[in-house]
């Protein structure tokens, strides 16, 4: 099994990536801010199934199997460019008469699996995990299959925590927001314009060397 010593430098590698700004901190804020706390933590829960999905793939090697095909790379992160951009469409079609209750009148569940699939189409959190997790693996420790597993679950946790910190957050900046007129309509386009700059970045985004 994995030792302390290897699982407390992974712990401390992963919060190290997380705190640096990416997209899953910003598609968990962004709900958080437009459907208050409950939002931002039913993103961070999506994102929890994503990485757990991920942690699968990688250790049955089906990761690795999907990455040596070339297209597979530009299939996923078209198919991500197009999800991302008919959410924001999604998001502007609510008519600007709605209050901010009626806004936040949303489907956790549905805003949970958006954030999985958003993670999910990422071609970098398909790689990431096939390039990461395996760094802290030792042959000498016993199975590679259930160390990967382990360490995918550690990093769960640890992403888990940290997001649903972040969606509170946004609820808490909700909050402040709630007093502003139009907030409503502003935390729409808001919502709508970092789903679209997502979409840009992973429209942009070129297959690692």
């Amino acid at each position: 099994m994995i030792d302390l010593a290897t699982l407390a430098v992974f712990s401390g590698a992963v919060l190290l990536l997380l705190l640096s700004p990416g997209p899953n901190m910003a598609f968990v804020i962004s709900h958080g801010v437009s459907y208050g706390w409950r939002g931002g933590v039913a993103s961070s829960l999506g994102i929890c199934v994503a990485d757990l999905l991920l942690t699968v793939l990688t250790a049955t090697g089906l990761t690795a199997l999907v990455a040596s095909w070339p297209p597979a790379f530009d299939l996923i992160r078209y198919a991500g460019v197009i999800y991302l951009l008919w959410l924001a469409y999604k998001t502007l079609q609510k008519k600007a008469s709605l209050d901010l209750a009626q806004v936040r009148h949303v489907r956790l569940g549905q805003v949970f699996l958006q954030a999985m699939l958003n993670s999910l189409l990422n071609p970098k959190a398909l790689l990431f995990f096939m390039v990461f997790l395996p760094q802290f693996v030792r042959p000498e420790a016993g199975s590679i299959a259930i160390q990967l597993l382990v360490l995918g679950c550690v990093l769960t946790v640890i992403a888990g925590v940290f997001h649903g910190l972040l969606g509170v957050f946004g609820g808490a900046l909700s909050r402040l927001f709630a007093g502003a007129g139009q907030s409503a309509r502003l935390q729409q386009w808001g919502l709508a314009t970092v789903l679209m700059l997502l979409a840009a970045r992973l429209a942009l985004m070129s297959r690692p060397a």
